[in-house]
């Protein structure tokens, strides 16, 4: 990888988005929680949420990822709060398609996410960008079952 494709890998916008990860940190009593790593760079994402109904009322991840996964785990962390579990799978799906089949950006409110479309090239970095949205699917799951 050359100097030139590092610098757009890690662009000023996605190292901004690294700076201001919203919820970072643990829930005093969570409903659910899961972890999700990805085993190519030993990234991983925790995620403890509350539910109100199928709604996120309550949320809270630990990013210890690389800038791209950082990056994607701020742009959900900014929009998580109400949303339910076809809102958070409808964009991991749309972030999944842009990565591997270059479809456009999800939609609001994870536009953001558009950012990260240098990553395209970049398929080992796929499942970091991916974490924080597997790990919250999979507390959403867990909370689910559990009620």
């Amino acid at each position: 990888m050359s100097d030139s494709d590092l610098m757009q890998l890690y662009s000023r916008r996605i190292l901004a988005l690294t700076t201001v990860i919203p919820h970072l940190g643990r829930l005093a009593d969570p409903q659910a929680e899961a972890t999700r790593r990805a085993p190519h760079c030993g990234s991983s994402v925790s995620v403890q949420l509350r539910l109100s109904g199928d709604r996120i009322a309550e949320f809270a991840q630990e990013v210890r990822a690389c800038a791209l996964g950082q990056a994607s785990a701020s742009v959900l962390g900014q929009a998580v709060m109400g949303c339910d579990r076809a809102e958070i799978a409808a964009a991991r799906e749309a972030l999944r398609a842009m990565l591997k089949d270059g479809a456009p950006p999800p939609a609001a409110p994870f536009e953001a996410l558009e950012a990260l479309i240098p990553a395209r090239d970049y398929p080992n970095r796929h499942a970091s960008i991916l974490l924080a949205w597997d790990a919250t699917l999979d507390a959403m799951d867990a909370a689910a079952q559990a009620a």
